[in-house]
């Protein structure tokens, strides 16, 4: 099957629509940081939930897309490397707004252990693995932020999710617990390739969102840059 046939419009309808909403949300930080835009267009209490849930789904999306990828090591060291050149991008002194382990960190690490352990994982019986993956992202929500790690620790370990004092990374979402979120997603893709679902779940098309979704990657690495790029050419050219 190539390619091509295995694309589900659904799917990356969906992919899009997480990345509009985060493109947006960029857009809205930039216009607080560049602009002196009020904080709470951005921070407040309905988009500190939204933001969660739409990268919450796009994590998802990335696992379930792991049954259809005919290589996930090699998917995972690629999106680790992009992310490791945009940390030491961003940690250069004429940026300094670190990405010390943002989403592109976490799913490249996520596509790399779920290559290297998912017999171990497709071994549970499909009607136990949803529950345990909930009780271990609920777990390691809790005890990540319950449980003290000395910071001497915390330094070396905070990819897992604990964190030290003046810690700072623009860009934030650690192993623990987003990776139960990403295995989740793994265990609704079997149920996908299976053709488990309505049929109308793989006959959905949409305009726009689904092409957005295609190029998830591309628009993840490059849309910053670039509204960073237009939105202070706006404070220049207004002076504002």
């Amino acid at each position: 099957m190539t390619e091509k046939k295995k694309r589900i419009d659904a799917i990356d309808a969906a992919r899009g629509l997480a990345l509009v909403l985060m493109v947006i949300h960029h857009i809205l930080i930039d216009l607080v940081k560049l602009c002196g835009a009020p904080m709470w267009i951005f921070s407040n209490p309905v988009f500190d939930v939204l933001h969660y849930v739409f990268a919450g789904l796009f994590i998802f999306l990335s696992g379930l897309c792991c049954r259809f990828s005919r290589s996930n090591l090699k998917r995972g060291l690629i999106a680790f490397a992009i992310a490791m050149v945009m940390t030491a991008v961003t940690v250069l002194p004429i940026i300094n707004d670190p990405i010390l382990f943002g989403v592109l960190h976490l799913l490249g690490f996520c596509m790399i252990f779920f290559a290297l352990t998912h017999k171990l994982w497709d071994a549970i019986p499909r009607k136990i693995a949803p529950i345990l993956y909930a009780a271990l992202l609920i777990f390691t929500a809790w005890a990540t932020r319950n449980i003290h790690i000395p910071d001497a620790v915390a330094k070396w370990i905070f990819p897992l999710g604990w964190t030290y004092k003046g810690f700072y990374t623009a860009d934030w979402f650690p192993i623990f617990p987003w990776l139960f979120v990403f295995l989740l997603g793994t265990w609704a893709g079997n149920y996908v390739v299976e053709r488990k679902l309505p049929e109308r779940f793989y006959t959905f098309t949409c305009p726009v969102l689904p092409q957005i979704g295609r190029k998830s990657l591309a628009i993840y690495v490059f849309h910053q840059p670039i509204l960073y790029g237009l939105i202070y050419g706006i404070k220049l050219l207004f002076k504002l």
